[in-house]
């Protein structure tokens, strides 16, 4: 227990009284001996402790919930996404928690969002774990100084309570999860699942309100830097190789998953990765394989020998979610400061499923808008319940259930700034090409890397291109180590004609999905739509 200061003072402004010990700021070995002791978690082979996020083994969006209230009320982008909560519902739900507390230790990590010194925010996450706490600590940027971990006042608060379940009926909630953020009161309140991407998505979707609202355009996607002092931004959706295709040995990385785009370049909004781990692959993914081992890596519903305590990543029999959380700290190479320069290349991720598009093409700024607005990226059988033949997905911004406002404003921050920093834009297709999902392979990592090699030093460039006749996109007709006969996938395909018409269905797909925001993008975005 840490009681450098009268904490409770503090946690009485937010209605927490009688409450048993408080532990504040908990180094990671404490955090470790009170999951033991509380038997959170297991300690496995080489240090990283494992727990079971029990029924919820992913996120809850269907228990997601806004609370109406006059301050950011008009802002919001309501809808399927953003479902709104009274607010007299959320403070008896709030009075039922603070009562639920009573007697019971809290652990509280003091942090940061965002590591921009002129755009960091201080928060405050209560959790009734410990190892959701450890969670937190490795998430967030940390605080290493104590003088300044003195001063500390939180602008938002998140509270985590697993345990404690809403009553549908009285709450208004869809089951006993629930996610509910006051962006008035500057409160989140988590309850009801253990799963502790909750807790980050959460600050994520406050980060999507605040930014924006100051000309900074915040992304849901990695970042990494060469040698050149050439940052590049990579968007994509769970599955395309987002955080797989950012570690790489060759770069530093800035960040895995939530970055800012401000006048003064990118920054990480946080200070650790949440990377998938199922079947991970020593070879193709060292840095993360290395990270799943360590000391003060929290895995979540991973399988390990409960005699060796060795760790089996290939075991999806709890869920194919299973998540590693660590420190930046952990990665070597990465940049520990958590900001740079502006992005040189921005590079949109998506895992075809029906075979299209080609595995890298050129756009233009409004086509990369265009793809930016769109989100597209395909489930396949296995992914899902209820999935067994390839489906089209549309997430807008590559991150709709995290966009507290309409989508368009991301979008015209995002044009800005590839016209005002000249920014090269790529398409990069890391699922099928020619043949679809059950016929054809998956795109090799391999290819993948060479692509996005030659894409940021600028070889690939210099080549030549041919224009795709439906989505208008450049394809390159070369690039070292990768055979030409698969980048166009019209040369790959074994039956042109079924090809043919693969692509116009996706095209059409592309088209209805983007009538929700024809009548709020200029024409120049309409025009970068694929042409039927």
């Amino acid at each position: 227990m840490f009681n450098q200061k009268d904490v409770r003072p503090e946690l009485d402004e937010r209605g927490f009284k009688n409450v048993g010990s408080i532990y504040w700021n908990a180094s990671t070995p404490h955090l470790y001996e009170e999951i033991v002791r509380r038997r959170e978690g297991h300690i496995t082979h080489l240090g990283p402790v494992v727990v079971r996020t029990g029924h919820h083994t992913g996120r809850s969006p269907n228990d997601k919930f806004i609370v109406e209230e006059p301050s950011s009320k008009d802002n919001i982008w309501w809808g399927h996404v953003n479902k709104g909560m009274k607010e007299n519902r959320f403070l008896k739900l709030f009075y039922r928690l603070q009562a639920y507390f009573q007697n019971k230790d809290l652990f509280v990590q003091d942090c940061y969002a965002g590591a921009s010194p002129d755009y960091k925010i201080p928060i405050r996450v209560i959790t009734e774990t410990a190892w959701q706490n450890l969670f937190a600590r490795n998430m967030f940027i940390q605080i290493k100084d104590e003088g300044e971990a003195e001063k500390h006042r939180p602008e938002y608060t998140i509270i985590d309570v697993p345990r404690f379940h809403a009553v549908p009926e009285l709450d208004g909630t869809n089951s006993e999860a629930f996610i509910l953020l006051h962006l008035g009161k500057k409160l989140v309140l988590i309850g009801g699942t253990s799963y502790a991407g909750e807790l980050k998505k959460s600050v994520f979707t406050i980060l999507n309100y605040v930014f924006p609202r100051q000309s900074v355009l915040s992304m849901h996607c990695s970042a990494n830097i060469g040698e050149k002092n050439d940052p590049a931004i990579f968007f994509g959706l769970s599955g395309t190789g987002k955080t797989t295709l950012s570690a790489d040995p060759k770069r530093r990385l800035i960040g895995d998953d939530e970055h800012g785009w401000s006048d003064n370049g990118l920054f990480n909004f946080e200070g650790g990765c949440y990377a998938k781990v199922i079947r991970l692959s020593k070879e193709e993914e060292p840095e993360i394989y290395e990270c799943s081992r360590k000391f003060g890596t929290v895995l979540e519903n991973v399988s390990f020998d409960s005699d060796t305590r060795r760790l089996d990543l290939d075991d999806a029999s709890l869920t194919e979610n299973t998540r590693a959380a660590y420190p930046l700290s952990h990665i070597p190479s990465a940049v520990r400061e958590g900001f740079c320069g502006h992005p040189k290349n921005v590079i949109m991720l998506t895992c075809d499923a029906f075979g299209v598009l080609p595995p890298l093409s050129r756009l233009t700024p409004s086509q990369a808008v265009f793809h930016f607005l769109s989100g597209y990226t395909a489930k396949v059988a296995g992914t899902e319940d209820g999935i067994t033949e390839p489906e089209a997905t549309f997430s807008a911004c590559f991150g709709a259930p995290f966009m507290a406002l309409p989508p368009t404003l991301y979008a015209e921050l995002l044009l800005e700034k590839i016209k005002r920093h000249n920014v090269s834009c790529w398409l990069l297709n890391t699922g099928w090409a020619g043949e679809p999902y059950g016929k054809g392979n998956r795109i090799k990592i391999s290819y993948s890397r060479a692509l996005i090699d030659s894409a940021l030093d600028g070889s690939i460039s210099k080549g030549e291109f041919e224009e795709d006749p439906i989505f208008r996109i450049m394809i390159p007709k070369a690039c070292k180590r990768v055979p030409p006969e698969i980048l166009n996938p019209r040369n790959s395909t074994s039956n042109r004609e079924k090809y043919e018409e693969r692509a116009r269905k996706l095209a059409s797909d592309f088209k209805e999905n983007f009538k929700q925001f024809e009548n709020d993008v200029s024409q120049e975005i309409l025009d970068a739509m694929p042409h039927l």
